[in-house]
């Protein structure tokens, strides 16, 4: 009796066996958790792209409904519009055409500056119509506009 006394008297802290259990949870739980976390982060940044483009979508249909024509990079007009100030993104470059057989439209793209995405450099291409899914190359789980359509697994009823 004196012995088990001293035993449990004597011992202190965790052993080795404890401490690896305790390290292997933790990083079973980060190595789920911290994709999610990037592409939550790379969503947010995503977003900038889609504002930008929302802000120049609704300064051109105005611009078209003074001018008669739309916007573009080359012309030396202002849109009636502040743009917001790209941070994660290359300067677009805004292509109008005016439309002879049809109606005006106008196109343009930003590319993710590479240097600070996991997810390397992507496109986020606008129209007249809005986000234009075919000439965007943005990945679909980081995309506000998809969401996470893509990476879900659901079985449809």
């Amino acid at each position: 009796m004196q012995r088990i006394i001293s035993r449990m008297r004597t011992r202190k802290g965790f052993t080795l066996v404890e401490l690896a259990v305790v390290i292997v949870i933790i990083g079973v739980l980060a190595a789920f958790g911290v994709p999610k976390f990037l592409a939550s982060v790379e969503k947010s940044k995503a977003a900038e792209a889609f504002n930008y483009w929302s802000t120049v979508q609704s300064a051109q249909e105005r611009y078209i409904a003074q001018n008669g024509v739309y916007w573009q990079t080359t012309n030396t007009d202002a849109l009636d519009t502040v743009l917001p100030i790209l941070q994660y993104f290359t300067p677009p470059t805004i292509t109008a055409t005016p439309g002879t057989a049809g109606a005006p439209t106008w196109a343009g793209s930003l590319i993710r500056l590479s240097a600070s995405s996991s997810y390397g450099p992507y496109t986020v291409a606008w129209n007249q119509d809005g986000f234009d899914s075919a000439n965007s190359t943005i990945p679909q789980t980081i995309s506000p506009v998809t969401g996470d359509a893509g990476a879900s697994s659901g079985s449809g009823s």
